[in-house]
């Protein structure tokens, strides 16, 4: 058995796996995947090939809230039955003396991420259009799915989604980051006061995008990713979302200049926000609220990682790169102003 990586037990996991997984052949090998702050995700593959995949939360002292695999993992089991496509739930791991932490498994998916620009240029030309509509209408197939019906009813309150997602970053500005800015108030404040009235309460993913999904070898969407912030409430928060990171204003900078659909074949974020309105009953004429809000809400995590920069807690840094995230900060708040300002 190869050494296991940081976060995993090898020889208990294994056998934890072994009962999880009838047929497993040991030994196993275990290939992280991703890493960091968020949830960890491992590559999991055994001595006949076959590959699955674990989820775990990050390494060191946690908020057992923001990193629940009990509820990722209930999640993705209570939509296995819809339309929504997900990863095939195998167990969960409570007992923290396996592996000093939750876990679970699932099967692996069979596709690609498609993360960045280059990413995009390597889709053929003809699958990029066929991507797109998929991506769309897995979107609308999840905010279409009744919570209750699924028993995912009490995944969390339903109510005043927006409004709480206001309080909470605005409060995460104002108790954490090292200075003033103005315009996360200013914009904070003109939000709330246009905020859109919610209709009705489907199940949010809370970071829907192209590279939070498994794209499969036809171009479909074959698994949507990282449940960790899905809950309940205001769904058109995942169209704005989208819009967002779609990519379309050509002053975008950072992560926002270099996503996938920027390529030409994905169409336009009009295109899409055409698709979605086609395929939900939901009103979307306040769509630009919710994309300004997007802007404001990325702003205000991106202040939160400046702060960490500047204090040392990122590892390997220089200033350029603590320049640069001011800029994206300043582009976001901006950019969600004008949003606002054209509305």
């Amino acid at each position: 058995m190869t050494e296991a990586p940081g976060g995993i037990n090898s020889e208990t996991v294994s056998r934890w796996m072994a009962g999880a997984a009838p047929g497993l052949r040991q030994p196993l090998e275990f290939v992280p995947i991703t890493g960091g702050a968020s949830n960890l995700t491992y590559l999991v593959t055994d001595a006949s090939g076959a590959r699955f995949v674990l989820r775990r939360p990050p390494l060191g002292h946690v908020l057992a809230s923001a990193h629940d695999m009990g509820r990722e993992h209930r999640i993705i089991s209570a939509l296995a039955p819809t339309s929504v496509p997900v990863a095939p739930a195998i167990g969960l791991c409570t007992d923290d003396s396996v592996n000093g932490a939750p876990f679970y498994l699932m099967h692996f998916v069979e596709g690609s991420i498609v993360f960045n620009h280059a990413d995009g240029l390597a889709v053929e030309p003809d699958l990029r259009p066929i991507m797109t509509h998929s991506l769309i209408d897995t979107l609308a197939d999840l905010h279409a799915v009744e919570p209750d019906e699924v028993g995912l009813g009490d995944l969390g309150r339903r109510e005043d989604y927006c409004a709480r997602q206001l309080r909470r970053w605005k409060r995460q500005v104002d108790d954490g980051s090292d200075r003033t800015v103005p315009l996360v108030d200013e914009l904070h404040d003109r939000m709330t006061t246009g905020m859109p009235p919610q209709q009705g309460a489907g199940i949010v993913h809370g970071d829907y995008r192209l590279d939070n999904c498994m794209m499969g070898h036809d171009g479909s969407v074959a698994a949507v990713l990282d449940w960790e912030l899905c809950t309940l409430g205001d769904v058109l928060a995942d169209l704005g979302g989208m819009v967002m990171w779609w990519g379309d204003d050509p002053r975008a900078v950072g992560r926002l200049a270099d996503v996938p659909t920027r390529v030409e074949g994905f169409g336009s974020s009009a295109d899409m926000v055409d698709q979605y309105a086609r395929r939900s009953d939901r009103d979307i004429s306040d769509l630009p609220w919710y994309v300004a809000f997007q802007h404001w809400r990325l702003a205000c995590i991106t202040e939160g990682v400046r702060v960490r920069y500047a204090a040392g807690a990122m590892g390997d840094q220089n200033e350029t790169g603590g320049d640069e995230i001011a800029v994206a900060i300043d582009y976001l708040l901006e950019r969600a102003k004008q949003i606002l300002d054209e509305a």
